[in-house]
């Protein structure tokens, strides 16, 4: 019945994630694998080496450990894009186990940095993160506001490793300051930034084909009210976000859907977004960046002001006339990656579409210091 109402060239992939998802329900981990996507996988990285150009030596038996992803014998990449590790594939963890090491067989990808609140990278991290945000606002915005000026933000990301596959994570806190000009410097000051926090689930990883998944959920306790973070009781965020090794992995793509959903729709617009990521390794430990983001408003603040925007990413403003309204942003920028532990980034984003709610420009840049 299944195979009779699908296309013929998606038949073996919806079999095989259909008999996955039967066997990870019924605890049966050997038969998920064997259903030909990794899910729910937690088998060495090169078992069976699919791209044996990449790595004749085949050699994932140290430790014991079936997360380790190339032991000591082998050499560079692998056909799991890993570089060798030994030591760290024991590493039991910190607080007696209680917070679990990164994912080493996706030690070649660097993090999105993009929409960077709401775009959330598919692998198990144990991280710290601080960002530097310089934001330049439109001389006018919405329904011809005048502002103009700029806003920074510096902010310190987290991500806790609690088991193989499940993350507490930590994306948006830190300080803003206000150097808008306009009427919007009369409506916004320096102040707090909301907290916002969740969990995220590894649901596909396939070591051999450099594939990965996860969902995940956040929550947004109020900040402060002069930095405009306080508008209503907080809001929800919903995510699936993937990404795939390329070119054995002198290549990546990342994409993260997500969906805005604030606790009091009265005062906060909804919204949806679409984020891309792709990065191309030009030395060793350099890599070159681009990401394209989109939003999509599907609902206003029934109870809010006619102000024509709403806030992109940093902000949900209490706007009665967004429903429909279209962003889409673009990123280019540098990763420097001296170590699997170590992640530097700088990128510049700009709109490329001629409604632009509150970005002129903005100049990220980052620190990932990674357990």
């Amino acid at each position: 019945m299944l195979q009779s109402l699908t296309p013929k060239f998606i038949r073996p992939k919806f079999v095989a994630l259909v008999l996955g998802l039967a066997a990870a329900t019924t605890g049966s981990a050997s038969v998920a694998d064997a259903g030909g996507l990794g899910l729910f996988n937690r088998s060495a990285c090169d078992a069976g080496c699919v791209m044996p150009s990449c790595d004749a030596a085949c050699c994932d038996s140290a430790c014991g450990d079936s997360l380790c992803c190339d032991a000591a014998d082998c050499r560079g990449l692998g056909c799991d894009g890993c570089v060798s590790c030994v030591a760290d594939c024991c590493d039991a963890g910190l607080l007696g186990g209680l917070i679990k090491p990164s994912d080493r067989c996706f030690d070649d990808f660097v993090s999105p940095m993009i929409n960077f609140v709401h775009f959330e990278d598919p692998r198990t991290l144990t991280e710290l993160r601080p960002i530097f945000v310089n934001h330049w606002v439109p001389e006018r915005i919405g329904n011809n506001i005048p502002a103009g000026g700029s806003i920074q933000l510096l902010a310190m990301q987290f991500r806790i490793a609690l088991t193989e596959r499940l993350s507490l994570i930590g994306v948006k806190d830190g300080y803003i300051w206000d150097n808008t000009n306009g009427a919007l410097d009369t409506l916004l000051d320096d102040g707090w930034a909301s907290v916002t926090a969740g969990l995220k689930y590894n649901i596909l990883r396939d070591t051999q084909s450099g594939t990965i998944a996860s969902i995940g959920g956040t929550y947004e306790l109020p900040g402060s009210r002069d930095s405009l973070q306080d508008i209503a009781d907080g809001e929800f965020h919903l995510f699936a976000t993937g990404g795939q090794r390329l070119m054995c992995g002198k290549a990546h793509l990342m994409s993260a859907f997500g969906w805005r959903v604030p606790s009091d729709g009265f005062l906060q617009s909804e919204s949806i977004h679409w984020s891309n990521h792709f990065d191309l390794k030009l030395t060793e430990k350099t890599y070159f960046v681009t990401e394209v983001a989109w939003w999509h408003w599907i609902d206003s603040a029934e109870g809010g002001a006619a102000l024509g925007v709403a806030g992109q990413d940093l902000f949900n403003l209490s706007t009665s006339d967004v429903t429909g309204n279209d962003l889409v942003t673009q990123n280019v920028g540098l990763k420097f990656k001296p170590n699997a532990k170590t992640e530097w980034g700088v990128a510049y984003e700009f709109p490329l579409t001629e409604f632009k709610d509150v970005i002129e420009g903005r100049l990220q840049t980052e620190l990932i210091v990674r357990y």
